[in-house]
């Protein structure tokens, strides 16, 4: 498996990833996706496993130590020089779950952030899934 940033070339294949992952009322649509891989591409990482995208991890950076609502459909909050690493989600379609694949995911986030020089990253979760962010 391999891990590199995405482009905007990925856009179909993210949305593809992104429904899966999320109930519909909290995935980001097209038009989202589009507007974080045109502003931000260096923060939109995949894992892709023979060419396949299969997880993605992504958020913009900011100046801003928490995230907020509108952050995750106004891509033009993103400052490249901001201290914090915003992580809007981490996606693993589910046949590829329980494999490691986030742990490696944000494992090489963080290690991007820290060559970046950040203040730490800011991971949104659900209740029930922070054990698994630990």
């Amino acid at each position: 498996m391999k891990i590199r940033t995405a482009s905007i070339s990925d856009l179909s294949a993210v949305t593809e990833v992104e429904a899966e992952c999320f109930p519909p009322a909290e995935a980001a649509g097209r038009a989202s996706m589009e507007q974080r891989l045109k502003t931000y591409p260096d923060h939109f990482w995949v894992l892709e496993d023979e060419g396949k995208i299969v997880g993605f991890v992504n958020g913009m950076v900011t100046d801003e130590m928490h995230l907020s609502d509108d952050m995750y459909d106004d891509a033009s909050m993103h400052d490249e020089n901001g201290a914090w690493q915003m992580i809007f989600g981490v996606d693993t379609v589910p046949a590829y779950r329980k494999r490691g694949c986030a742990s490696k995911l944000l494992t090489y986030v963080i290690g991007e952030a820290k060559k970046q020089n950040r203040r730490g990253l800011v991971l949104t979760c659900k209740d029930a899934l922070v054990r698994l962010c630990r």
